[in-house]
């Protein structure tokens, strides 16, 4: 069974040109694969047990649901959106990450490359 929510959102906002996920039940199920087929989104799957595929989108989810979400009740969509994105400027370029040596994403990520001068 197909949420009316994905049907909604299709409408409302278009499709992707590809939509990757898992192989979780409800992706592979006709109802969800036929709806993607029949708005020409290209299916794309992680292999069976490949979760090293999503490990660092799930950190990420993680760290934005234990630190941002769950400490705050958000009463509109626009309350969600401005502290969603609060967190994630904070995220890239406040909050210290230990797998980068205690930098952030934006000074490891954005570091500008000299130029070159011209003769």
């Amino acid at each position: 069974m197909i949420d009316r929510g994905h049907e909604d959102a299709l409408v409302r906002y278009g499709g992707p040109e590809i939509f990757n996920t898992d192989q979780g039940s409800q992706f592979t199920s006709g109802p969800f694969t036929r709806l993607l087929l029949e708005n020409k989104i290209a299916i794309s799957m992680d292999g069976k047990a490949a979760w090293r595929d999503n490990v660092f989108v799930e950190r990420l989810w993680r760290s934005v649901k234990y630190e941002e979400v769950y400490l705050h009740a958000y009463v509109s969509v626009a309350e969600a959106r401005a502290g969603l994105g609060r967190y994630m400027n904070f995220y890239n370029g406040r909050r210290p990450h230990s797998s980068l040596g205690t930098r952030t994403p934006d000074q490891t990520y954005s570091t500008q490359v000299p130029l070159l001068a011209t003769a």
